[in-house]
């Protein structure tokens, strides 16, 4: 009989240590740089779905929503919501193509530029602070590694094709 108490013994499985889990390692690593980038984004009133898709939108210019929901990793009815509190926060523009009214292109606004100048800085320094305690070069191969290792997987075939959607975080 086992207690509230009594310590459980973990089940045997015959796969790989879950610490040692490649989905749980990239997470892990996620969070340990996300943990510093998010005090400056909170400081900015900006989420980091938002902030991913004003940097994906300064970068791209225009952009039709779908391609945004793929360049920024987010689900659309997320992406929907979070367009809606952009575009109130006059960070971001939309509006329909008019050789297709179907399809919704989103650009940003010299508002959402000039933050983007804002929070720079900040980025940049955390940025830089990373690079100078994990080194510039395995920085860079490991940018360059995990690339590889996209491009790797986007040539694997899917077992379901239900989970080939971006994460939505």
């Amino acid at each position: 009989m086992t207690t509230s108490a009594t310590k459980r013994m973990p089940a045997k499985i015959p796969m790989r240590d879950f610490s040692q889990s490649l989905p749980m390692s990239l997470l892990r690593a996620r969070e340990g740089v996300m943990r510093h980038f998010r005090p400056s984004l909170r400081s900015h009133d900006l989420t980091e779905q938002q902030w991913r898709i004003l940097r994906a939108l300064a970068a791209s210019g225009e952009i039709e929503v779908t391609e945004l929901a793929r360049v920024a990793f987010l689900l659309g009815p997320s992406l929907s919501r979070i367009l809606r509190d952009l575009e109130q926060r006059k960070l971001i523009a939309r509006h329909l193509l008019k050789s297709d009214l179907r399809r919704n292109i989103v650009s940003i606004t010299a508002k959402g530029l000039k933050l983007i100048e804002v929070v720079a800085p900040s980025s940049e320094a955390i940025y830089g602070e990373m690079t100078r305690r994990f080194g510039a070069n395995k920085l860079a191969e490991l940018q360059a590694m995990l690339h590889e290792l996209e491009l790797c997987l986007q040539a694997m075939p899917l077992d379901n094709a239900d989970d080939a959607g971006p994460a939505d975080r």
